[in-house]
């Protein structure tokens, strides 16, 4: 047997792999040593891909439900059926009575893609994605200071000599290529050094120089503090911000006259501790990186807005070691008239989308907007968002729910139709990746066939906006020229079309599908090369750098370079000194002063925060919602035999709360919050911190009709939310009872 270039698809590094099969069956995975993003590296979620692709709960034809069962149908009364039902809810209540739900999936790209599209061409702008759902607070924070809400910031790893980790468990998240390597090599350099900020201790705290395990929920106090130490010795970058930044002198009030020592007693850290942590952030080559610990949990905009001002202050935004912007434009004006928000919670779109969170709250209404028709790709909200109970009963009471899924999970369970489509490794999707400075172009290709009727993503949109009437009539021509096997001569064919016909510019991934994609045998291929045709002057120039010639025929040579490496190969070098060019506010500086935090701030002091965080005698203990480990993945993970004879979904207890509650290692118990309750085991470690207890996310599935581990969602409450929708998953407060 041969072995076949692929990626993982259980996280958004995509490591490179090899797989074997064998009668239309991985049977054996290794990692792919030609990677030039991985090189090799891969951690046992990767190795265990076909538990992600085979597996009982496969949809493998389309099904509609009839009265408690689904039955199946034909793929043409399924679209017939979903579009007559689609037109007349559109009909009857307009756009705003429909919706998008997009999650992580399988991180392919193209079914996210042409989902939202579909929706958008529909005149809906209420796309509900998981990205929202975890980074709207950045995304505001981003906005306010860098003028586009979905610039980032990333860490230049490569050339760092400190690395502050907030909120962030690296070991076991990732985030960026060969994570556990770089992260084992700096604990071990004595010229680098490796800052943990978390309550718990965790995989990353455990090989780290420094652990600053604050009180959870104390974040923002935690980095006020630092803020205010680092101005009150004068070791800020006064020359980059006098370069670089704008309303420095105008937020200096905000931390005058804070008290720093007082503020840190409330996180439960030593003052000496934290000062040498400033004095070393200020003065080294550092960068920062954060995630869901700080994300999802309180403040979590402010604290988000706050590290930028810390990196801003010291210089480390946009210049070597530091943390450079990555990402394009776009600003949703929560304030513009014209900017779209949820009726029933008034939540406005940061960064173009919405949160899930608020969702059951938009269905379950008497506004005569509110949602009636949603559909559902690469998500499984049951399992993946807030408050599992108001999404059942939100959704039984939807006109249409359509699910398009490769497996029949939770939320399929609750739809009118399911339309299978191919998993990872039955169609092809893009998988990019590389560092800030190296951008790598790689599609993954179909591995194994699909065993039933199922269709690539691109494809099922394709038809269902083909039968709505969102695709003009096109010329023979473009047929003729895409079923030709000359690429070039389609590209001609397709731009001169584009030329004549400018307003269908907005539907070109579905004119590609229909006639390229046609000829091809795939929807997201052909959007792929539409891709690489449409690509801004500054890829161009990125492109050029790596060795693409300038010209009309770069997009042709980009793309027959990544269909003939499937291991993938370097695409674009990026400009390290334009970075900053990438700022999208008037000035093009780094705007630090926004009225928007000014009162927000100052309610961040050490006397409030210590009356707010008094615990609750009903919910003594704090949850954390959500736990990154080797044992869990996304949802479509669904078979539990990938962790037999291991313990993948326990309660993480600290020895002294176990003892104070007479609970031991292995017994079960029951979470109480005010959302819900799950049984679960126990498994008492120094890991947790006393007073908060973990359970991950990802369990609680129903598999062959039986259920594994716990839904932790069934935890948490939708409305324990921010002001932007965004789960306070974080900082649940619950309690633990014997069984």
């Amino acid at each position: 047997m041969s072995w076949n270039k692929t990626t993982c698809v259980l996280c958004g590094n995509r490591c490179g792999l090899e797989v074997q099969v064998e009668d239309n069956r991985i049977v054996k995975v290794r990692p792919d040593k030609d990677s030039p993003i991985s090189e090799g590296y891969v951690c046992r979620k990767g190795m265990n891909i076909a538990f992600n692709q085979h597996n009982s709960d496969r949809v493998l034809y389309p099904l509609k439900k009839v009265g408690d069962k689904f039955e199946r149908v034909s793929w043409d009364q399924v679209i017939s059926e979903i579009t007559g039902k689609l037109k007349n809810i559109l009909q009857q209540h307009g756009p705003r009575s429909l919706a998008s739900v997009v999650g992580g999936g399988e991180f392919n790209t193209y079914p996210i893609q042409y989902l939202a599209q579909f929706v958008r061409m529909l005149g809906s702008r209420y796309e509900y994605s998981s990205a929202n759902q975890e980074f709207a607070g950045r995304f505001w924070a981003h906005g306010l200071t860098f003028g586009s809400q979905v610039l980032m910031l990333e860490p230049d790893i490569e050339h760092t000599d400190m690395l502050l980790a907030v909120g962030w468990n690296g070991m076991m998240s990732h985030h960026f290529p060969q994570t556990r390597r770089i992260l084992t090599r700096m604990s071990k350099n004595p010229d680098q050094l490796l800052v943990v900020v978390d309550p718990r201790l965790s995989e990353t705290a455990k090989i780290a120089d420094v652990h600053l395990a604050l009180r959870p929920g104390t974040d923002a106090l935690l980095f006020k503090s630092m803020i205010a130490i680092i101005l009150r010795e004068g070791i800020h970058n006064q020359k980059s911000i006098d370069e670089h930044v704008d309303g420095f002198s105008e937020i200096l009030p905000w931390f005058a006259d804070f008290n720093a020592e007082a503020a840190l007693r409330v996180c439960e850290l030593e003052y000496g501790q934290v000062y040498q942590i400033c004095r070393e952030f200020a003065t080294r080559q550092s960068c920062l990186r954060d995630d869901l610990g700080i994300l999802m949990n309180r403040h979590s905009a402010l604290v988000s807005y706050l590290l930028v001002v810390l990196l801003a202050i010291c210089g480390r935004i946009g210049t070597p070691g530091g943390n450079y912007l990555t990402g394009g434009r776009l600003y949703s004006d929560p304030n513009d008239p014209g900017t779209w928000r949820t009726v029933a919670t008034g939540i406005p779109a940061i960064g173009g989308t919405f949160p899930p969170n608020v969702m059951p709250e938009e269905i379950v209404n008497d506004h005569p907007d509110r949602l009636r028709a949603v559909f559902i790709c690469g998500a499984n909200p049951l399992r993946s968002y807030a408050d599992t109970t108001a999404y059942e009963d939100a959704f039984r009471r939807l006109d249409l729910l359509v699910v398009i899924e490769k497996a029949m999970s939770e939320t399929a369970t609750l739809a009118h139709y399911v339309l299978p489509s191919k998993s990872a490794y039955e169609s092809w999707d893009s998988a990019p990746g590389g560092g800030f400075l190296e951008n790598y172009g790689r599609m993954r290709r179909p591995v194994v066939k699909g065993e039933g009727e199922q269709k690539e993503a691109g494809d099922i949109f394709t038809l269902l906006a083909d039968a709505m009437g969102l695709i003009p009539q096109l010329p023979e021509a473009l047929y003729q020229s895409a079923g030709s096997g000359n690429i070039r001569q389609y590209r001609d064919a397709l731009m001169g079309y584009l030329r004549e016909n400018p307003e269908s510019g907005g539907v070109v991934q579905f004119i590609a599908a229909k006639t390229l994609g046609n000829a091809i045998g795939s929807a997201h291929l052909a959007s792929f090369f539409t891709t690489t045709l449409r690509r801004s002057q500054i890829s161009q120039e990125e492109a050029a750098r790596a060795g693409f010639t300038a010209g009309q025929d770069q997009g042709l040579d980009i793309y027959q370079a990544i269909i003939d490496h499937p291991e993938g190969v370097l695409v674009g070098i990026r400009d390290p000194e334009k970075n900053l060019g990438r700022l999208a506010t008037k000035s093009g500086r780094i705007q630090l002063y926004a009225s928007e935090v000014k009162d927000w701030i100052r309610e961040v002091n050490p006397a409030d925060e210590e009356e707010r965080l008094k615990s609750d005698d009903e919910f003594p203990l704090i949850l954390m919602a959500g736990r990154h480990m080797d044992m869990n993945a996304n949802t479509s993970m669904r078979d539990p035999a990938w962790n037999k004879g291991r313990r993948p979904c326990t309660l993480a207890m600290n020895p002294a709360d176990a003892e104070k509650l007479r609970l031991t290692d292995g017994q079960i118990v029951k979470v109480i919050t005010e959302a819900g309750e799950e049984t679960i085991e126990v498994e008492v470690t120094e890991a947790a911190r006393k007073g908060q207890v973990i359970i991950p996310h990802g369990f609680g599935l129903v598999y062959d009709g039986v259920k594994y581990g716990a839904n932790v969602n069934r935890l948490t409450k939708n409305t324990h939310r921010d002001q932007f929708g965004t789960p306070i998953h974080r900082y649940v407060p619950c309690r633990v009872e014997a069984v």
